[in-house]
């Protein structure tokens, strides 16, 4: 069970209620269920003679300017706890145990977090330590620093939905002071009561325990083996009564903690979110540029009938746009930089510096980012757009690649020299392989280069300008009469979507009835998932290595119909020289079609 955290919060309104109240939390009077063998603890206040009510009237005549209102409340008393599963994580039942380390973390944590946030105001706080579950209160004089005045209500609200507002807050504040401690936030808006000591004994002693209690008929009768009475009982209707009963409470009870536990976990969601809201508005603020009316008035312009004048200037402002009507201007700009720099002829350097000195890191922040998304803006409507150049063909160079993919890599020279026809497959002046990578519309935006000479440099890499989230290299297989796509390969390189289609042929003997689709995907970030989300198999034939696991895991996440499919060895192409190398027999296809 999750440990939750709980804060009350009740009103005393008369210096009798201070009165009474401490009599309970000092121990001054009798309390049956309190065990007189634990001492408890003040934590504010001084341990001396000064009773409750004292402090209150001495904090009063301090603090306020008036005499308090005959209706107003006096003093707020706070009850501040966990749920028993923090402080005996083992077995909350043991009423009157805890952890000693988890107690301290807790007594230290809301210590602090009531000094943070009353002050001197909190003129008193008891830890219990003789009851079932440590716990404290604490006495806070509600006084409102700006009238002077006692206000239990500016503090945790008045009647209604003001209430339920303050105290939610209230009750965020110390869940957040506890959080570190794994103590958890109640449900938000819980309607949950909690069932008085004197009305609990009241029940159990009501109908119909007592009467089923008091029935003879239960008692065991004279000279009656315990064999006899056992059958006799269990038989009677009175006993599977209570026996159906009992099996209701328990189901009940374990429904009621399963919709806490959602409640709780939704509560955590919910609180989540709330955190990202925030989040996302004070990045929001900081995206908006500074006011230019705040920047003019900085700048020494004075505002009069409608514009800012002011160094010569005749400035109107609409919005992030100002206009200059002076006699010897007549432009305009927008921004907050493009204000200052018109003004006091700056360079943009001086200006971010100037709005630095008058409105701060955060201000001058504010003003460069706008700055940027303005000219960013600009750029992005009127450039031209820059198209990928796929590297440049060499010819003389085709027929070494060829035999590379062919003699060393095992690939069918047929299907080879099928895609170079196709123009997806090319020698550039490196010699490198070129595969061509195109989008889902078939336009090239990007280019994969497998190096096929044995140079100390050569390397694979993509081509200068390549869009990898937006284009890949692919192609598909199947029989002609099967036109939409019903199951993908995702490899790691073209090289492997190539071996991994020819292992699979090999296998066959036969080329798939069903339309598939192979694509090299070498990372999550480029999987085309409303693309594939709709094809009904999804293999990640990625390779068995660390990077291959991590980036199937999570393509796994964002396509759930996704298997895993691994080669038995470091990569398809091993795999697929492998299978032609041996001559594997027809039992151990078999198995490999199995496993696949």
């Amino acid at each position: 069970m999750v440990a939750i955290a709980i804060l009350r919060v009740e009103k005393l309104k008369s210096f009798g209620n201070v009165g009474g109240s401490e009599k309970h939390t000092a121990r001054l009077q009798d309390t049956p269920n309190a065990d007189n063998t634990k001492k408890n603890i003040r934590l504010i206040g001084l341990e001396d003679d000064t009773t409750l009510e004292q402090l209150v009237k001495t904090k009063i005549e301090i603090a306020i300017r008036h005499k308090p209102r005959k209706d107003a409340v006096l003093c707020s008393e706070l009850f501040l706890s966990a749920s028993p599963e923090y402080f005996r994580p083992h077995d909350p039942s043991k009423a009157g145990e805890w952890n000693e380390q988890r107690l301290i973390d807790f007594t230290s944590s809301t210590r602090t977090w009531l000094l943070n946030t009353y002050g001197d105001k909190c003129v008193r706080a008891e830890l219990h330590l003789d009851e079932a579950t440590p716990h404290i209160h604490a006495y806070v004089v509600p006084i409102n620093e700006q009238t002077k005045l006692l206000s239990h209500k500016e503090m945790f609200g008045g009647n209604g939905r003001t209430a339920n507002i303050k105290l939610s807050k209230l009750q965020d504040s110390y869940a957040a002071a506890v959080a570190p401690l794994g103590i958890e936030r109640g449900v938000k808006g819980s309607q949950a009561t909690h069932t008085k000591v004197k009305e609990y004994y009241q029940a159990v002693n009501s109908e119909p325990f007592t009467a089923i209690w008091s029935n003879n008929q239960l008692a065991p009768t004279p000279f009656e083996s315990a064999r006899t009475y056992i059958a006799r009982i269990q038989s009677h209707e009175d006993f599977q009564a209570i026996n159906h009963q009992l099996a209701d409470r328990k189901f009940m009870v374990q429904r009621l903690e399963r919709a806490e536990q959602r409640a709780i976990a939704s509560e955590k969601q919910r609180q989540q979110l709330e955190k990202r809201v925030q989040l996302l508005e004070s990045q929001t603020q900081q995206l908006h540029d500074l006011p230019l009316e705040n920047v003019a008035w900085e700048l020494g312009l004075h505002h009069e009938q409608g514009n800012w004048k002011g160094h010569g200037h005749i400035i109107n402002i609409d919005g992030s746009k100002f206009y200059d009507f002076s006699p010897h201007e007549h432009q305009g700009g927008g921004g907050a930089i493009d204000l200052v720099m018109h003004v006091n002829n700056y360079n943009t350097k001086q200006a971010i510096i100037w709005l630095h000195d008058r409105f701060g890191e955060a201000g001058a922040e504010r003003a460069a980012i706008a700055k940027a998304r303005s000219v960013a803006a600009e750029i992005i409507q009127l450039e031209p757009r820059l198209e990928f150049t796929p590297p440049a063909e060499d010819q003389s160079k085709w027929q070494a690649v060829h035999d590379y993919l062919t003699q060393q890599r095992g690939l069918p020279s047929n299907f080879v020299q099928g895609f170079h026809q196709l123009g997806l497959i090319y020698a550039d002046q490196q010699q490198n392989a070129v595969f061509l990578m195109r989008d889902f519309n078939h336009e090239v935006q990007g280019a994969y280069l497998l190096a096929t000479t044995a140079q100390e440099n050569s390397f694979s890499s993509y081509s200068i300008g390549t869009k990898r989230r937006g284009s890949w290299f692919h192609f598909q297989m199947g029989q002609p009469e099967a036109k939409q796509v019903q199951k993908a390969v995702l490899c790691s390189s073209p090289l492997d979507a190539f071996s991994c289609a020819m292992f699979e042929l090999e296998l066959t003997q036969a080329i798939p009835k069903q339309r598939t689709l192979y694509m090299a995907i070498d990372d999550p970030k480029s999987v085309p998932t409303e693309r594939l989300q709709h094809i009904p198999q999804i293999k990640v034939a990625f390779n068995p290595d660390d990077n291959g696991e991590a980036a199937a895991k999570e393509i796994k996440k964002i396509l759930p119909q996704a298997k895993r499919l691994k080669p038995k060895t470091k990569d398809w192409n091993e795999r697929l020289l492998d299978l032609r190398s041996t001559a594997e027999q027809l039992e151990s296809i078999e198995v490999d079609l199995l496993s696949l």
